[in-house]
């Protein structure tokens, strides 16, 4: 695990927590979506092959 997917599961906890604790301001949706994202975004930077790998296979 990277310190990103780190962080994205720590905003997605505290998008659960706050949504529940704070009756789900609008302004705590954006962790959601952030969090989200970040969480996409390193799952598939992690499946990619490195360049130099690319470069073998060719």
């Amino acid at each position: 695990m990277d310190v990103w997917i780190i962080a994205a599961i720590a905003m997605l906890v505290v998008w659960g927590v706050g949504t529940f604790a704070f009756t789900g301001p609008g302004w705590i949706h954006l962790l959601l979506t952030v969090g989200l994202s970040v969480l996409i975004w390193r799952i598939v930077v992690r499946g990619t092959p490195d360049e130099s790998t690319r470069r073998d296979r060719r």
